[in-house]
């Protein structure tokens, strides 16, 4: 069985025989924000092409001062297979990672990375004229939450951490994925994937800087 439980406040790995177990438990009981970001996500599907559109990432919206695209970009979708997809991921992160950070510094990783990405598509993606979807956020996460796994002493997440590195550079040199693009039924735009990436790495490296100064957990 896969055990975890959160920093200990001097940020070492706890004694074994007060480790936690791996459990969905853990979902249902400290997964308020995942089950929120699923519900509004799956409302905004439900809305259909009207929804799409007035709450997608757009830069020319943004740009003429429809700011809320910024974050509720992230909650739109291309289909339901691509809602989907990107709910199974958020939900296997937070069963991973999510009771080794507290809520409050989630949902910092959450706006934050969201913030990180919509910037960076703005400054460096000029030509990009709409985009939707969860999974840069996705990448976000998955990065700060094996980071702080790492330094609470699980080195699993180490080699998780270079598959997803060696997947970013994939998808930097030769495009998406096999049959994501298929799957989700559009193009996928990978630079949210990095954008995602690096935001999670700075915000995982603020937090745990910031909390380690102040001794309590992350």
């Amino acid at each position: 069985m896969l055990t975890r439980m959160p920093l200990t406040p001097d940020n070492n790995p706890p004694p074994p025989n007060k480790i936690k177990p791996f459990a969905l438990s853990s979902l249902l009981q400290n997964g308020k924000l995942p089950l929120a970001l699923c519900a509004i996500a799956l409302l905004i599907q439900l809305g259909g092409n009207e929804a799409s559109l007035w709450l997608r990432y757009d830069r020319e919206g943004i740009l003429n001062g429809e700011v809320w695209r910024i974050i509720s970009g992230h909650l739109v979708h291309l289909s339901w297979p691509h809602l989907f997809m990107n709910l199974v991921g958020l939900i296997l992160i937070w069963l991973l990672f999510g009771h080794l950070i507290k809520r409050s510094s989630w949902l910092i990783i959450c706006v934050v990375g969201t913030l990180g990405i919509s910037a960076g598509m703005m400054l460096f993606n000029p030509e990009l004229k709409w985009y939707v979807g969860l999974s840069g956020l996705l990448h976000g996460m998955f990065v700060a939450g094996a980071i702080v796994s790492v330094k609470a002493g699980f080195r699993a997440e180490i080699l998780l951490l270079i598959l997803l590195t060696a997947k970013l550079a994939w998808e930097q040199v030769v495009g998406p994925l096999p049959g994501s693009a298929e799957f989700a039924g559009g193009n996928v735009i990978v630079d949210a994937h990095l954008y995602g990436a690096i935001s999670g790495l700075i915000i995982a490296l603020a937090l745990i800087a910031y909390h380690s100064s102040r001794r309590p957990a992350v």
